[in-house]
């Protein structure tokens, strides 16, 4: 099968209009995620009392799946791309409906459930499907005036987050109200409503902080070390001095052997401390270049849907990753959230490459009879 120009078959027309470099540094991604999952897990393992490699074993597997799913959605064309995340988003949030009553409770939280013997997090997939839903809303809304879109629109982000603090998961929260708010402020929000929107914000954070006790301490913790227990902080900022600039090498690192998530919340830190300050300057990069790529992509897109749509998966995509390092470097509060297609994990990777699938759909080349100008 040539792929050069003149094949205009499926996998063809996919080649020359799928944003190439964004696939690579995804790719990347997937490729160091395998490798720091290979040296941060096996200690995990071991304090488990399962077989050293078992999480590696498994998160191959899911890196498998994972790129599977994002070079399938990615040869979606538009229109399937929003039924995709219309038919995920209704069966997320039944499932999350469904998690307090018959879910499975880990570290006190209420997120996963057991479908046909697999646990998958279905607010996960809620996320990036979430994001194309809120894009389509927001989009017809501007082509029907009488549609009541941004009803719509505030109605689901407060079912949405309902759901999320009844788990409770305050980094999932905090990831889709950003998200929600930088799509809708695209859409046309007024000013008035965005002052709104940060005043509801500060307003929010205050109210967690007294109404959720965990929350409180997390945040009593990283603003006073002293106050609590801030072991997994601490390790992680040891691992970072301990790597330097260039690490102390593949499999040398101590400091995994102590961290309780190391090969998912803190699968950053093992990189610093066995790769070193430019491995991780590298992955940092990696995900500044999706991110600024994807928004380059579409700065002349005249479809207000898949500006809205790919701006929303970019930015959950880049805010979670923040999160992650944030929280390894204590810039951050700590916070259960994975290093996207870097930390271990299931229901997490592949729904983050669902989400990226739906990115390189709809940011590919699209070319009409108006004689190759985008349409």
């Amino acid at each position: 099968m040539r792929l050069d120009r003149t094949n205009t078959g499926v996998i063809g027309r996919w080649w020359w209009t799928i944003d190439r470099p964004a696939l690579g540094a995804l790719t990347l991604l997937i490729v160091f995620g395998s490798i720091l999952v290979t040296a941060a897990s096996p200690p995990v393992a071991h304090r488990l009392h399962l077989p050293m490699f078992y999480f590696v074993h498994r998160h191959q597997v899911f890196l498998a799946l994972a790129f599977a799913v994002m070079l399938g959605v990615s040869l979606l064309p538009a229109v399937a791309v929003r039924r995709l995340a219309v038919l995920g988003f209704a069966g997320s949030i039944v499932l999350m409906m469904l998690v307090p009553v018959i879910g499975t409770q880990v570290k006190g939280a209420h997120r996963w459930i057991s479908l046909a013997g697999v646990s998958i997090q279905p607010s996960e997939f809620m996320k990036p499907c979430f994001a194309v839903v809120m894009a389509w809303i927001c989009a017809e809304k501007h082509r029907q005036v009488s549609l009541p879109g941004n009803k719509m629109a505030i109605a689901l982000y407060v079912l949405v987050v309902a759901l999320l603090l009844a788990q409770p998961d305050f980094g999932m929260t905090l990831t889709v109200t950003v998200m929600w708010s930088i799509q809708f402020f695209l859409a046309g929000l007024p000013f008035f409503w965005v002052l709104v929107l940060i005043g509801g914000g500060a307003l929010g954070i205050a109210g967690a902080y007294h109404f959720f006790p965990h929350v409180a301490a997390r945040i009593d913790r990283f603003l006073d070390p002293a106050s609590g227990d801030n072991y997994q902080v601490a390790k992680s900022l040891e691992a970072f001095r301990n790597g330097g600039i260039f690490g102390r090498g593949p499999g040398e690192g101590d400091v995994k052997q102590f961290l309780p998530d190391s090969h998912t919340d803190f699968v950053f830190s093992v990189a610093g401390e066995e790769f070193g300050m430019v491995f991780c300057l590298m992955i940092v990069a990696l995900f500044a270049f999706v991110v600024l790529r994807a928004l380059y992509r579409v700065r002349q897109e005249t479809d207000l849907f898949a500006v809205l749509a790919v701006t929303g998966l970019a930015v959950q995509f880049g805010v979670q990753a923040i999160i992650n390092m944030g929280v390894a470097v204590n810039l951050l509060p700590a916070k259960g959230m994975t290093l996207p297609f870097v930390s271990y994990g299931g229901s997490s990777v592949i729904a983050i490459a669902l989400g990226m699938g739906m990115l390189l759909s709809l940011t590919r080349k699209r070319f009409g009879i108006t004689g190759g100008r985008r349409v």
